[in-house]
C-alpha cells in the first residue's frame, strides 16, 4: 500500500492503514462464495503521529459518527468485484472523508452598511410611505 496524500497539510503514511477483506455480499454468483472483494480500510485517527493535536481534535469532533469507540475511521468498498479496485475505492473514499472533514468555514467578519446604503434605505421608506399616504385619498 501507499501513502495517502489527503492536502499540501496531510500525509496518511501506510504504516498507520490497516486494511482487510472479506467476501462481499450482492450480484456475481458463484464468485460471490469464492473471492474476498470486499475491502475494509482502517486508520486510528485518535492515535496518529502525523495529526496536530489541532487537527485531531477538529476531525475527532467532525466525525464522531463514522468513528468507533477508540478513535478508528472505518472505509469499506464493494463496488466491484475486483479487490484492487474496491482497495483504491476505499483509499479514495478515505481522502474525500477526511479532506471534507479537515476543511475548517471562513470566519464571518461582521460589516456594516454604508452611509448611502442607510441614506437610500430611508428614502425608500419615506417614499413607500407617502405612496400609502396618498392612497387613502378624497373620494369625490
Amino acid at each position: 500500500m501507499v501513502d495517502l496524500v489527503v492536502n499540501e497539510r496531510l500525509t496518511i503514511p501506510a504504516g498507520e492503514l490497516e486494511i482487510g477483506f472479506a467476501r462481499s455480499g450482492g450480484p456475481g454468483g458463484q464468485n460471490v462464495n469464492k473471492v474476498s472483494s470486499k475491502v475494509d480500510l482502517r486508520w486510528n485517527v485518535a492515535g496518529s503521529a502525523v495529526l496536530h493535536d489541532d487537527d485531531r481534535a477538529w476531525l475527532l469532533q467532525k466525525l464522531r459518527s463514522k468513528l468507533t469507540t477508540d478513535g478508528t475511521l472505518i472505509v469499506t468498498s464493494t463496488l466491484t468485484r475486483d479487490q484492487a479496485k474496491n482497495r483504491d475505492d476505499a483509499q479514495s473514499k478515505l481522502v474525500l472523508i477526511v479532506a471534507a472533514a479537515l476543511d475548517r468555514p471562513k470566519p464571518r467578519r461582521a460589516s456594516k452598511p454604508s452611509k448611502g446604503a442607510k441614506r437610500r434605505r430611508v428614502a425608500d421608506k419615506r417614499h413607500h410611505a407617502e405612496i400609502k399616504r396618498n392612497r387613502s385619498g378624497n373620494l369625490d
